[in-house]
């Protein structure tokens, strides 16, 4: 997949989860690294694409999920660039605790199994609508600089 400003601030939340959730000192160092890394390369990104250095094809990058879209109530990812990289990270919280009962599935009553399946599948389309709504505000925001439209 080719790396979008919202593909970055994906991978960056989640390292910072791995981080919050690491109690092994050579982890967390090589995590920190991780996440210094890609907040700079989102600096970066950024910059080029300002700069007009990005070809437009490579700002965004859509998920194309194909599922049945009456089947699940996916929340509408919309707001300011700050505002959708918090969702994405609010997102990717939950994400990660839904995911942690996986981990134990057998142990889960039969009853909670359906729903923490379908809730990993609603949480992962509102991860993605988070990261094709970061790349669709950031695009808009560079029209006005002369950028991309």
């Amino acid at each position: 997949m080719a790396e979008t400003l919202g593909s970055l601030c994906d991978k960056l939340t989640i390292v910072k989860l791995k981080l919050w959730h690491c109690d092994d000192a050579q982890r967390r160092a090589s995590l920190a690294a991780q996440a210094g890394e890609l907040a700079a390369e989102i600096d970066e990104f950024v910059a080029d694409a300002r700069a007009g250095r990005v070809p437009r094809a490579r700002l965004t990058f859509p998920a194309n999920k194909v599922y049945r879209r009456d089947a699940h109530e996916v929340a509408v990812a919309e707001g300011e660039l700050g505002t959708l990289v918090g969702r994405l990270a609010h997102v990717n919280c939950e994400l990660w605790h839904e995911q942690e009962k996986v981990y134990a599935f057998t142990a889960l009553p039969v009853a909670d199994k359906d729903r923490v399946v379908h809730r990993l599948a609603v949480l992962n389309l509102e991860r993605n609508a988070c990261i094709e709504a970061i790349d669709r505000r950031f695009v808009a925001q560079l029209a006005p600089l002369g950028g991309p439209a």
